[in-house]
């Protein structure tokens, strides 16, 4: 399909694969409504939204991508806590090593929701896991389910409240947990024939304008293909920035809205918060 002429598209989308609230099938489906001309599903650690969307049939009028954001260790270059996100398009859905890698982090989440709903009960919030899974579904179990139990249950008003108060980094019920090297996830990618983009660079706490030049410098070693540039939360100047970064270290340019559904009502598919344009 030639892009050359100005069509939305939306590279980066969560379905109940993961944390979002649209099965793959009503991804698809909305994309179609939304007129959008391609799409990639990148749910957190897991290929099944990509997975069931094929196997669910994608019309001739969308293009797809196969896709996933796996939860990796920040970089030496980048020593902060919390998990340095890297997106693979084009993957190989059947690839050994790349499923091998996803269980291991799937199961890390899985370890994790014990301890957080038990750090939430030390705090004196009535809450349990049964109750959260029965919430989610037939989702991957993720803090985001947790966090609007939290809501539901009135102990907050609203999802960032619930991590900015008790879920995220070094907030009471915060739980670390297992995440695969930034370079090995890269490799992981390369070596299921697919493409490693580092995913919005502009939530990431750099200092200056040079270190994250290092950084950029450091994923081109590893093997970084290309920069997620648009992306609702990022400002024009920061846009514009990672534009040049790409530019600088022939890296290719990305985009999409995060789109998760309900859990952020305020993320449209395609246009983020009405004003993005890949």
């Amino acid at each position: 399909m030639d892009y050359n002429q100005h069509v939305g598209i939306d590279l980066h989308i969560h379905t109940t694969a993961s944390d979002g609230t649209f099965t793959p099938a009503e991804v698809v489906s909305h994309a179609l409504k939304l007129k959008l001309k391609a799409i990639a599903i990148t749910d957190h650690d897991t290929l099944a939204g990509s997975s069931k969307a094929l196997k669910g049939g994608i019309p001739p009028a969308l293009d797809f991508l196969t896709g996933v954001e796996i939860s990796a260790a920040p970089p030496p270059i980048y020593p902060r806590s919390g998990s340095f996100h890297l997106l693979g398009y084009s993957i190989r859905l059947d690839d050994l090593v790349l499923n091998q890698t996803l269980e291991k982090l799937q199961q890390a989440r899985k370890n994790r929701n014990p301890s957080i709903i038990n750090r939430l009960n030390e705090l004196g919030i009535s809450i349990s896991l049964e109750e959260v899974r029965q919430e989610a579904g037939e989702a991957q179990l993720g803090r985001p389910h947790i966090a609007q139990m939290l809501v539901k249950k009135g102990v907050v008003a609203s999802l960032n409240e619930a991590f900015e108060q008790f879920l995220g980094t070094d907030k009471p019920a915060y739980v670390d947990k297992y995440r695969v090297k930034c370079s090995k996830a890269i490799d992981v990618i390369l070596g299921a024939g697919g493409i490693p983009v580092l995913a919005h660079p502009g939530l990431l706490d750099y200092e200056n304008e040079k270190q994250l030049d290092e950084l950029m410098r450091q994923l081109k070693r590893m093997g970084i293909q290309g920069v997620e540039v648009y992306y609702p939360e990022h400002t024009p100047d920061q846009t514009r920035l990672f534009a040049k970064l790409a530019q600088q270290y022939d890296l290719l340019m990305t985009g999409g809205s995060d789109f998760h559904g309900a859990i952020h009502p305020d993320i449209k598919m395609g246009s983020g918060k009405g004003n993005l344009s890949v």
